[in-house]
């Protein structure tokens, strides 16, 4: 089975895949309280089961909801031995598009900014280096696109729901969108 979650925004979501299916997915708009919703909304999901590999959205977003995403994937990784990989929270968003082309995708970032990357849809593959910019920079550079004849689509997001991405094969998505090196889980002593 694999577990993945993502805290880097005002949500707190997760997922469980048996066999390319998604089996169970729980995900709530809190804001605030990441540290206290995880681990409980997480045991709900789990319902005794264990899981063989963890994908933990590890941002762009909330500094503190990503801390709290990185313990709880470290921490359930080392107890029961599972496979550790991080994701990134843009690339998840860019992958809910259909279709072929550039996509923007953006998540409210510190000071009233916005953290923004651009990826190929149909590779979901990062065409841009992540940005923070205010947000009318953030618009020029959707608009230079255009310019361009990319046609890019911005897809926004205050909240990122897991769900964003169809449930499909969760090593095909672990290949495909989430590019972040495996981590063994061993504890340090």
């Amino acid at each position: 089975m694999l577990l993945a979650f993502d805290t880097s925004s005002a949500a707190c979501t997760a997922a469980l895949f048996d066999g390319g299916t998604c089996i169970a997915q729980r995900d709530e708009l809190i804001g605030r309280g990441h540290s206290e919703r995880l681990v409980p909304m997480i045991a709900e999901l789990l319902d005794g089961r264990s899981a063989s590999s963890i994908l933990v959205g590890v941002g762009p977003g909330s500094f503190t909801g990503i801390r709290v995403a990185i313990a709880a994937a470290h921490g359930l990784a080392i107890g029961w031995g599972a496979e550790l990989i991080g994701m990134s929270s843009l690339a998840l968003l860019a992958a809910g598009t259909a279709d072929e082309g550039e996509v923007a995708a953006a998540v409210i970032g510190g000071h009233g900014e916005l953290f923004v990357q651009q990826f190929d849809r149909a590779t979901a593959e990062p065409t841009s280096e992540l940005r923070n910019l205010p947000p009318a920079e953030a618009a020029r550079l959707a608009t230079r696109c255009r310019d361009l004849g990319l046609e890019p689509v911005m897809m926004f997001a205050t909240a990122l729901p897991m769900m964003l991405m169809p449930c499909a094969e969760p090593s095909a998505l672990a290949s495909r969108f989430w590019k972040f090196e495996t981590v063994a889980a061993s504890p340090t002593v």
